[in-house]
């Protein structure tokens, strides 16, 4: 299998003498037909790769495996992670990174409404909030997202090259222009001084929100957020190299709207997209 895929690639003498393989057993084999099974296998391999390259390498074997079937294909977990090891594909590792939270600052704090409860019955009636960066050459940019707990999506973001309180309002701000929520959404963030300051708890009180913090460096009381930055750095900023703060926004801002919230697989979800579980949501609200 590994020397007709690469005849092309390498000299076939070159990969017998490798492989251990004697030049009439090499052509032997070769000028026998291909099996159903091994030409199946053959051109899904072709396909998985293509997926792969198209994820960027996001996709392990049960992500994969989900893909493939919302294709269309009917084939077994169990082929899908075979064909992966066998071409060497593995979806990225993600490596833990700093968080940006202030505490050290004199506005209130509120008590923790979600108690790593992360689940929600419908859109919009949880949102998770928060601040990462990003490395550019020309320094950091940062980022505040919010994040609709019940379909894992992106409902709101903003980037800067600064920490204050006018990022994660931005944030907030788009989300509530997307969403338009109703009066008792609970917004669950960390206790950083962006999210406690007096403007951003007025827009919260404003529109209805009651204000839930995580504990005092407890970042696994607000771990779908965490989840969502850890990704979004081993999937996409770990294996790029900014060389200005618009190329990073360029590429946060193509990598949220267009792959994570509507082509991403979630394995919280179901395997399927965040867009696609709102609108699963939105289709059955008129039989509701």
């Amino acid at each position: 299998m590994f020397m007709r895929d690469h005849v092309a690639d390498f000299p076939v003498n070159v990969m017998r003498e490798t492989l251990g393989v004697s030049r009439s057993g090499y052509y032997a084999w070769a000028s026998r037909a291909e099996s159903a099974g091994a030409a199946a296998d053959r051109a899904l391999a072709a396909e998985i790769r293509a997926a792969h390259a198209a994820s960027r390498g996001r996709y392990g074997s049960p992500r994969m495996h989900a893909e493939l079937r919302a294709r269309g294909h009917r084939v077994g977990r169990k082929r899908v992670a075979r064909l992966m090891r066998g071409m060497g594909l593995a979806a990225r590792r993600w490596r833990r990174f700093q968080r940006t939270t202030d505490s050290s600052h004199a506005f209130p704090i509120a008590p923790n409404l979600l108690g790593r409860n992360f689940t929600a019955e419908a859109l919009d009636r949880v949102w998770l909030a928060a601040l990462t960066y990003i490395w550019t050459a020309e320094g950091w940019l940062y980022l505040a997202a919010v994040l609709d707990l019940c379909t894992r999506r992106v409902v709101g973001w903003a980037m800067a090259d600064h920490l204050g309180h006018e990022l994660a309002l931005a944030a907030l701000d788009m989300a509530i222009a997307r969403q338009r929520p109703l009066p008792g959404l609970i917004h669950h963030a960390d206790r950083g001084v962006q999210f406690a300051a007096h403007r951003y708890r007025a827009r919260l009180l404003a529109h209805g929100m009651l204000c839930s913090m995580s504990r005092k460096g407890d970042c696994w009381d607000n771990a779908p957020m965490e989840s969502f930055f850890a990704t979004l750095k081993s999937e996409l900023v770990e294996e790029a190299d900014y060389e200005t703060r618009d190329q990073a926004r360029a590429d946060v801002f193509h990598d949220i709207e267009g792959f994570y919230n509507k082509r991403r697989l979630h394995s919280s979800l179901g395997y399927i997209t965040p867009e696609q579980k709102a609108a699963a949501f939105h289709s059955a609200a008129p039989a509701a």
